[in-house]
């Protein structure tokens, strides 16, 4: 990506311990197994649900992110934008944690596809599902700069492949400085990240088997998505 990096926030605290908006109920065995794969994920997906506290309530907001890992330490950061119009940023303060919820593909599991259903009937629906949360504090940027520099790596990175990739500068400087204006930058400072792939990796292995088969059969992007994940397991313990 051209142009300069996107310097932290001034006086932003290190990753470390904070409090957290949740916790995320994760078995060991759901969670997810290489930190590479986690990485690949959440770039692949591009956007994450931006949650944080206005003092009353919980409030959300689906935003483009890329995960910057560019530092010798910690988990990076991931940097987005929202709407100068849009609330949630005002009440950020210099304490606010923030929780990001990126989603990737997700599929009904029915009983109906287990064997064991034949020999026992102890067995109920359930979902299978990847996602990834991060949180950490959270710092909102007015710099017209700053802002410019990640839109433009936002941009790069989702133009790149294309036969004529679209740069920030090809609109003219001052249509740009005009819609920059609109948005605000933010910055969340990654101090936990908790993966969770949930492919029933609970199950046995005739139960994984008919639990692909049946979602091989049915429609939509999801359950396919989810079978393609569900073959990268290792095979269940005996």
């Amino acid at each position: 990506m051209p142009g300069r990096a996107v310097p932290r926030a001034a006086g932003a605290p290190p990753p470390g311990p904070v409090p957290k908006l949740t916790d995320v109920y994760l078995p060991k065995h759901f969670a997810a197994r290489d930190r590479g794969a986690v990485e690949a994920f959440v770039d692949g997906a591009g956007a994450a649900d931006l949650v944080t506290f206005d003092g009353t309530k919980p409030v959300a907001s689906l935003i483009p992110v890329i995960w910057d890992r560019s530092g010798d330490t910690g988990h990076g950061r991931l940097l987005g934008h929202l709407a100068l119009q849009n609330p949630q940023w005002q009440s950020v303060g210099p304490d606010t944690v923030a929780l990001a919820i990126v989603h990737g593909p997700q599929a009904y599991v029915s009983p109906s596809w287990y064997p064991s259903t034949a020999r026992h009937g102890k067995v109920v629906p359930t979902w299978n599902y990847v996602s990834v949360h991060f949180t950490g504090p959270l710092t909102v940027h007015r710099d017209t700069e700053w802002v410019r520099e990640v839109v433009s790596l936002l941009t790069a990175r989702h133009e790149a492949g294309r036969p004529a990739p679209w740069h920030v500068g090809d609109a003219p400087r001052d249509f740009i400085d005009g819609q920059l204006r609109a948005i605000v930058g933010v910055e969340l400072a990654i101090a936990a990240v908790e993966a969770k792939e949930k492919l029933s990796q609970n199950r046995d292995a005739e139960d994984r088997a008919g639990a692909l088969d049946g979602l091989r059969h049915e429609p939509g992007a999801g359950p396919a998505a989810i079978a393609g994940l569900m073959m990268t397991l290792p095979p269940p313990r005996r």
